[in-house]
């Protein structure tokens, strides 16, 4: 290892300290700071859902996945198995039991559930996720070191990596179609619902929709709106006939883990001056040693 490498590392490791901490409390900071009622939703009503898959047609050719046809999505035997999001899919469609149903099935739409406390964005050490003040998680290619740690984070394991491409990988999943709701649009999944499964709005209209059917169905529906207050909250809210844990959605706490995590952190690191000073130590630590190490190669030269 030469000196000017050496040199390197210990200037890295001050480097690296600084950043994560800047990161870290600025996340924090940001998702103490977003309005509420300035959240985009969408209202995922499973009952009217009927596997058609036309919102993954309409996501994959909106985002530029695949050029797969609209006949291709016509294909039913995939909801046999649940699925899960992946680098070019980012919405599927998945079937359930339901004894309520027609034909004792029932189908939901699975994506990125854009949290208003995503602990993503929370993990990330570089800042490459961010929360949008309208309610989408953005990601940021260029920043992204390839941790995949927002890919550990995630309660509902959507993030996906392309790990195909060696040279230069990518973190995936649903963008919440940001551009199109920018220009008041709908996002795409939503615009080509043939059954109003998808309803788009602020977060206060779609919980207000959503009890407004259950208390005008009250039979019709389980009591139960999920993405309501589980981590925090989500974007995306769902109803649903025989319940979510039958619909495929894990049981999870009101807390997000955003928060849980956060506090961690800022119990090990009460302010910025530690775990700076302590990699700097370790930088000059380094130098220190290189510069003994070199000393030591001249007199044996």
């Amino acid at each position: 290892m030469d000196k000017s490498r050496r040199k390197f590392l210990s200037t890295a490791a001050v480097a690296t300290a600084s950043a994560s901490m800047l990161a870290t409390t600025g996340q924090a900071s940001e998702r103490l700071e977003h309005n509420q009622e300035e959240l985009f939703s969408v209202l995922v009503d499973s009952t009217a859902c009927i596997g058609c898959r036309k919102c993954e047609y309409a996501c994959n050719k909106t985002h530029e996945l695949n050029d797969n046809p609209l006949s291709f999505f016509e294909d039913r035997s995939v909801l046999q198995e649940r699925r899960r999001p992946e680098h070019d899919a980012f919405t599927v469609v998945n079937a359930y039991k339901d004894a309520r149903a027609k034909e004792g099935e029932a189908y939901v739409k699975v994506q990125c559930m854009h949290c208003n406390d995503p602990a993503c964005v929370s993990a990330c050490l570089v800042g490459a996720l961010s929360k949008d003040r309208h309610g989408p998680v953005l990601y940021d290619a260029w920043k992204c070191i390839g941790c995949r740690y927002c890919m550990v984070s995630c309660p509902f394991q959507v993030p996906a990596y392309e790990y195909q491409d060696a040279v230069a990988p990518r973190v995936r999943k649903c963008n919440f179609c940001t551009e199109r709701i920018h220009n008041g649009e709908r996002p795409a999944c939503v615009e080509i619902c043939p059954n109003e499964a998808l309803m788009f709005g602020t977060r206060k209209e779609m919980l207000d929709v959503a009890y407004g059917r259950m208390s005008a169905n009250p039979d019709k529906y389980d009591k139960h709106v999920y993405g309501e207050h589980e981590v925090g909250g989500t974007s995306w809210i769902y109803l649903t006939h025989a319940g979510f844990q039958a619909a495929g959605f894990p049981v999870l706490d009101v807390q997000s883990p955003a928060e849980i995590t956060e506090n961690i952190q800022h119990g090990i690191f009460k302010s910025f001056l530690p775990p700076l000073a302590l990699y700097g130590l370790l930088g000059l630590i380094m130098h220190a040693s290189g510069q003994k190490e070199d000393s030591e190669d001249s007199k044996n030269a």
